[in-house]
Parts: C-alpha cells; structure tokens; sequence
C-alpha cells in the first residue's frame, strides 16, 4: 500500500473511549491526562548534560520522528526517535490506553518527574516485571552496558534477608508482578546465595519467575539443575547474534559458544529461554534474522526474543548517535526484510494493544489485573506461531485485530455491569474472538480450540510449553518483540509516567526502569546508598 494510504488509514482509525479518553484519576487521586497524539508535538524531556528539565519537539523528517531540545546552557540536541512515521502513528492509534497505576504506591506526595520517583501516586502504570538487583558486579565488563556501577563505585550485593523483603514489596503490590532477578551487568548469578533466592521467590508464591543472565553460570548444568529446583521457569539470555563477530563488535571477546553451551545446559534442565539480544546499528543488526531462526529452530524451548536497541550512556556525539542508533521500526523491517516472518507495517502492534484483554479480566472479577498499559512507543511486539514443521504464521495473519480489539473493549464494558451481562461476559468473551478468527488463514490443522489452548499456555506459564499437551506439541507461540529503553537524548518523560518494567530498592522504593538507569539514574544513589567500598566487600567476603 503507498505510503499516503497507510498514514490515512491510520489516522482514521477509529478509537474507542477507553483508548482515547482520560480515565479520570489513578487509584490513589491524581488526574490522568490523555496521551497526546499526532505530529508535530511537544513532550517533556531532559539536557542531556545537566539534566534540567526541558521541552522537547517531535517532528516529522524524511518519513522519521526526530526530537529536537533546546537547553539554555548547553545548547540544541537532536535525535532519531522513531525511523518510521507510520509506524510510530500505528502505536498511538492502537497503542494509547490508559493505566491507573497502584493501588498502594510508595510516595503520595508527587513532585515534578522524575524528580520525586518511588513509585508515586501519580504513575499511571502498574508493575508487569519486577527487576530485582542482586549484585553490580559482572564477569564480563562489556563496553555496550548502560550501568558499569560495579567498576566505578560501591559494590552492590544485598544480604538474603534484605532480598527476601524486596521480593515482599513486589509481593505486596496490587497487582503482583512478574520477579525478574536481575543485575546491571546481567551477572545476578554471581551472588552466592543466587539459589536461595529464587527459592525464597518460590516460596513467596510469585506466578513467574525469571532471571536475565549473560549465561556464564549456566555453563555448570549442576548450577542449571539447582535452579531449576528452586523454581526458576525462564532465562531471558543475553544473545547477540549467531556469528562470532557480533561478539567481538559488541562485547570485545568471543563468547558464541558459550552461550549455545548455556542454552543446550537450560534445555536440558527444562529452564525456558528467551533470547535477548542488545542491538546496535552497524554492529550487529544483521544478525536479527539468525537469531529468530534460531529461537524457531528451537521453540520447544525458546518463548521468544525480546530485542532491546541500544540506550546510550555517556557524552555521545550526534553523528555516532545517528549511525549507530537503532530503533523499533528498524527491528520490523529487519525481521521483514531477513525472515520474512512479519510484515512491519502490518504484523507488529505496540505491547500495549493488549489492555483490552487485561481490562476484561478486571471486569470479570479481578480486582488489581495486570495491565498492559506502557507508552505505545515503549514497545512493539509480534506473535507468531511455529508448527511442526517449522513453517511460521504470524497471529496477525488469522486474527482479524481491527474488529477484536473493540469487541473486548465493549465485553470488558458490558462486564463491569449488574446484572445478566456481567454472568455472560465470559462466553461472550470467547464467542468474539471465534468470530475474529480466521480459519482459513491459520496454521493446517489449527482449530479454535487448538489456538485457545495455545492462547492459554501464554498465560498460565505451567501449561506453556508441555510437550504432553498435543497442542502444544504441534504448535508453539512465540513472542518476537522489541523494547526499546531511553537515554537521555531520546529521554520522553510521558514515557516515565506510564513504565512497566520496575526496580525495587532494599528500603521498598520501586522506580521506573528508565529513572532507574537514565536520566536522574535512581541506581547510582541506591548504589551509593546501600552499597559498600570494595574494600570492604573483599574483607567481608
């Protein structure tokens, strides 16, 4: 379809009130503004050397969104945002549903963002995954990390107890997140009590529990098998590419067959695998095809890859910015143009597309559902489907997304009535996705039936992958997504208020992944507070 076409037919898409309105106010009473749409337009950001809050422009260029800022003392910055315009007007036409935040949040008193992070009253989005740090030292040191405080500073490595009662936070949430165990340097294994804390997790009747892991530890199947034990169910694994080069580009060593060792060692445990593949243009984008192919090659272990473009630290001039800087659409195209698995412009959705389910969930009975409720330009995503003979069908190219996205807007709102809808909401709920359901297009042999039973390992994570299932035998979904966290020259602070990916802090205090690692950098003073010297760590160890 031309160019012009696409842009219409996007900025025509109709938007239901959910998507569109402000929601009136978060659990705790502050208001919640409408997500501003269309271009040009202003959103708040940050200097990137001073880090005083500025006003930022985003402006269409040669079918990009660029940002352009101004700080009074350092000058005029500007930045690639989004390499594709239409791309970017999809996410907001599909993507701008409104979240109310928590229920009991950290701090009432909202200052200005992100001056006053915690989480606030005022945060519009709840916690879908928890990171917890354990440690901030690394056995690797790569150049391309956005964090290095175990290099630079204190070392950070709280005690089991103190774990156990960040895990209690995230616990006491409403809702309860996903626990993701995790570190700067994705070397959380390197605590010694890394197993105890995943059982400790267990314990605490997490639904999920994952850990982002370099892979070094897993080269031990013994250290696989215990954790596994423990009740680990994921590894979202560093993995950037298929090729040795890659390695020596991004992390300066060579390190492929290590992480296949390691992957082969979570297979054979039984530790689902997610890759997770750090991208920076001229670097390694080429292996995004590779990748994929692999995790289909392998979707009886693998629920997905979650790319991650690369978030700049540091003093980065704008001609390197632009040369090396990697976006969301590049990843659509990418897959496109190396796979062919999904189109770009037709097949990926922005994550938050997925509110209308989560919304029928809270009508239905939930009182805190999880909701899927980031900023339309946090993340893209699309599911494909791999059958038994590693033939690829997008969801997209069977579910007719249009006319299902509405329908569980208007069931979630039928079910927040009295009376008889609320009781019919659930059949409802599944006669509308059959009627959005295209059987001619799915996978040979995939019913209705099958594809619910698919749809259902997506959420309950101790059906997904079952190889005594035979659905999911026959077929396996796989997440093939894109987040892209901000630094501070693409720093959007209507993308802060809305984050769903958090940290928890040893005294309770949750932040925002990209306050927590950007702009004011809420780590180094957790680090700073909470750590110790060097020294003292080796004489304590």
């Amino acid at each position: 379809m031309p160019l012009p076409d696409l842009l219409r037919n996007v900025r025509s898409r109709r938007r239901s009130p959910a998507a569109t309105e402000a929601l009136g106010s978060t659990y705790r009473g502050a208001s919640i503004p409408p997500l501003r749409r269309g271009l040009p337009k202003s959103t708040g950001s940050i200097c990137p050397v001073c880090q005083r809050t500025v006003l930022a422009r985003l402006f269409e260029e040669d079918g990009r969104v660029m940002m352009e800022k101004r700080c009074p003392e350092h000058g005029l910055f500007r930045d690639l945002y989004w390499s594709d315009v239409v791309l970017y007007l999809k996410a907001e036409a599909y993507g701008g549903y409104q979240g109310k935040g928590l229920a009991n949040p950290n701090v009432e008193g909202a200052g200005p963002c992100p001056t006053r992070c915690g989480l606030c009253h005022a945060h519009l989005s709840q916690t879908l995954c928890g990171n917890l740090d354990l440690t901030n030292r690394c056995n690797l040191g790569c150049p391309t990390c956005f964090a290095g405080a175990g290099r630079r500073g204190p070392i950070y490595e709280p005690t089991l107890e103190t774990i156990v009662e960040m895990l209690r936070a995230y616990r006491a949430q409403r809702p309860v997140p996903v626990a993701m165990l995790s570190s700067p340097e994705e070397s959380p294994t390197l605590h010694p009590q890394f197993v105890e804390a995943v059982r400790a997790a267990t314990a605490l009747g997490f639904p999920h529990i994952q850990v982002a892991t370099n892979g070094m530890a897993f080269l031990d199947l013994d250290f696989a098998e215990r954790c596994k034990e423990a009740g680990l169910h994921t590894a979202y694994l560093q993995f950037d590419g298929v090729e040795e080069a890659a390695y020596l580009r991004l992390r300066g060593r060579p390190l492929l067959e290590k992480k296949l060792r390691a992957f082969e060692n979570l297979k054979r445990v039984g530790i689902v695998t997610v890759f997770v593949p750090t991208l920076v243009r001229g670097i390694n984008d080429d292996q995004v095809g590779g990748i994929l192919r692999l995790a289909v090659a392998n979707a009886d272990f693998v629920a997905g890859v979650s790319f991650q473009p690369v978030a700049f630290t540091g003093r980065v001039g704008e001609a390197d910015r632009m040369a090396r800087r990697f976006t969301l659409p590049d990843l659509a195209w990418a897959v496109e143009q190396q796979t062919g698995y999904a189109r770009a412009r037709s097949d990926w959705y922005p994550l938050n597309c997925l509110a209308p389910f989560s919304r029928l969930m809270g009508a239905l009975g939930a009182e805190y559902p999880l909701a899927f409720t980031c900023h339309p330009h946090c993340a893209l995503a699309t599911y494909i489907i791999v059958d038994e003979a590693e033939r690829v069908t997008p969801f997209t190219g069977f579910l007719d997304v249009d006319g299902l996205l509405p329908a569980m807007e208007r069931l979630a709102e039928a079910a927040s009535s009295d009376g008889p809808f609320r009781s019919l909401a659930g059949a409802r709920a599944l006669w509308s996705l059959r009627r959005h359901f295209r059987a001619e297009a799915a996978p040979p042999g995939l019913s209705f039936e099958s594809f619910l039973a698919l749809i259902d390992g997506l959420r309950d994570k101790s059906v997904g992958r079952n190889r005594a299932d035979p659905v999911q035998r026959r077929y396996r979904a796989l997440m093939v997504a894109g987040m892209h966290f901000m630094d501070n020259y693409n720093y959007d602070l209507e993308r802060i208020r809305r984050c769903v990916v958090h940290y928890v802090a040893p005294d309770g205090r949750v932040y925002p992944f990209c306050s927590y690692n950007a702009g004011p950098t809420y780590r180094l003073r957790v680090e700073q507070g909470f750590g110790v010297s060097p020294a003292c760590w080796k004489e304590a160890h």
